[in-house]
């Protein structure tokens, strides 16, 4: 039924060839790179309630969180420098020997 010249018998049969072919093929830099950043980004949400938090490093990275993907940076007055992933920044702090970082949202006043 259709066009003659068609080549899929209907939109699923089209739709499963296209996901085989994607899947065949080695996983794009950029894919890489953008799930990493979505990664971080949902583990700093789950862990920013508050707007500021601490947090030991340790948690974070078990979940997968990679300190080296971010989207921007943003200095603060003391000098401090707060990578953040999307709209969530954190900040590398060593408190008694222990590595922690501190999570924060983004602000108006940050531009």
């Amino acid at each position: 039924m259709g066009r003659t010249d068609k080549k899929y018998c209907d939109p699923q049969c089209k739709s499963a060839y296209q996901y085989q072919i994607a899947s065949d093929q080695p996983t794009r830099f950029f894919d890489k790179v953008m799930n990493q950043l979505k990664l971080n980004r949902k583990i700093l949400k789950e862990y920013n309630k508050g707007g500021k938090v601490t947090v030991r490093a340790h948690l974070l990275i078990n979940e997968g969180f990679n300190p080296k993907f971010f989207t921007h940076y943003w200095r603060n007055q003391n000098g401090d420098t707060y990578l953040f992933v999307f709209e969530y920044g954190f900040l590398k702090r060593k408190e008694n020997n222990i590595n922690k970082f501190v999570l924060i949202q983004w602000q108006d006043y940050m531009v």
